[in-house]
């Protein structure tokens, strides 16, 4: 039965606007040598964060109207929550937004953490996905990565979280020192085997101030090889179109049905509000972020003051962002959105970027729309950004 949120604002109205919520919980129990998002392995301040958070819901509640349809919990380390902080940001939600009927809640969560007394936490509350950071099945990489977790908890704790949810993602990295294609393939083969009906999959990249860069650097680690990681792409597409999943968007693979609503509208360019220390909101011309200091974060909320910068978009932004994300994805980009929402030069602009991608079989045009080849997919971004505009007088 699909869990009801029961919301004390009114009744959505089918022609409004669709809005989607991020919350972002910044802690984590140890650091990933790979991750550069903002966190803290310092648990100490975490009753005092989801206050702030409860009380930035409040603050900014009339920011962006629309009816809520997605609520994600990312991070950090969402699953570090217990029952009574996460009922404590589901009132305040209930009490401040207009919730649509059955909105897709998802809690991105690590498999150390899901035992079987949390995973009832969660189903008995208004969360109805799990995204679980599996990231490998196989120890040599969970180590590399100074993952919390180990392989056998991986896979239990899968196993675990389909006795509570249907519908869960599970996130895995490609393209890692010493990692063979051979094993990248048994990987897909332990996804595929447990039937997960979501994956998220990515490239690893190397960020400055990263352990995982400084280990590089150093020659502890071996750099990370484009060509390995391609190599490991194609086969991603291959074994995911064969076993009947959707390669949707360029990191993200779903059957029918379990699609990611929350990630489907920050690709299609709906709003949505993000709370918490570092997390970013966009309302359609504006784009707004918090500030990366979790006390500051909560000196700032509890002075009734919104820690945030921003930043008004130009016509040439929107349009810049919208050939971005729409080329990552199954639905591409349309030329009638461009010339209506940018104008007749951005939609003949496009056109003649795209020309000498199409010719060489990286894109092809369908209609009114340009999509990206299979051949094309693994460069997607480089091809978007070709079809930038720096400046169009």
């Amino acid at each position: 039965m699909d869990k009801v949120f029961v919301n004390e604002t009114g009744n959505a109205t089918p022609e409004s606007k669709q809005l989607g919520l991020y919350i972002h919980i910044p802690f984590c129990k140890q650091a990933c040598h790979y991750c550069d998002f903002h966190f803290s392995t310092s648990l100490g301040k975490k009753k005092e964060l989801v206050d702030a958070l409860c009380k930035e819901l409040v603050l900014r509640k009339d920011e962006i109207a629309g009816v809520v349809q997605t609520i994600y919990f990312g991070g950090g380390t969402p699953s570090l929550l217990n029952a009574e902080e996460l009922e404590q940001i589901f009132t305040t939600i209930a009490a401040n937004f207009n919730i649509g009927k059955n909105p897709e809640i998802t809690l991105e969560a690590n498999p150390d953490d899901l035992t079987e007394e949390k995973l009832v936490i969660f189903a008995n509350s208004k969360i109805n996905r799990l995204s679980i950071g599996v990231q490998s099945f196989f120890e040599e990489d969970l180590k590399l990565m100074n993952r919390a977790h180990n392989a056998t908890e991986a896979v239990k704790s899968l196993e675990l979280a389909k006795k509570y949810f249907d519908n869960i993602s599970i996130d895995l990295i490609y393209g890692m020192p010493e990692m063979s294609d051979d094993r990248w393939k048994k990987n897909l083969d332990q996804a595929i085997a447990l039937d997960i009906p979501h994956i998220s999959s990515y490239a690893l990249t190397v960020e400055p101030n990263t352990a995982l860069y400084k280990f590089i650097e150093k020659g502890v680690v071996k750099p990370v090889d484009d060509a390995v990681a391609q190599a490991h792409f194609e086969i991603l597409i291959d074994r995911m179109q064969l076993e009947g999943f959707e390669n949707y968007e360029f990191s993200n693979f779903g059957r029918q049905g379990y699609f990611s609503q929350n990630n489907t509208a920050y690709w299609t360019g709906k709003s949505y509000l993000g709370i918490g220390p570092s997390a970013h909101s966009y309302d359609g011309s504006v784009r707004s972020w918090n500030i990366n200091n979790n006390p500051k974060y909560i000196e700032e909320i509890q002075s009734n003051k919104l820690p945030i910068e921003r930043e008004s978009l130009s016509v040439t932004d929107k349009y810049n962002e919208y050939v971005m994300t729409g080329l990552r994805t199954i639905w591409g980009i349309s030329l009638d959105h461009i010339k209506i929402n940018f104008g007749i030069k951005y939609k003949e602009y496009a056109v003649e970027q795209a020309k000498k991608h199409i010719e060489a079989h990286l894109l092809f045009v369908d209609g009114e729309r340009i999509l990206v080849t299979k051949k094309g997919k693994f460069l997607s971004d480089g091809l978007a950004s070709d079809l930038f505009l720096i400046n169009l007088s």
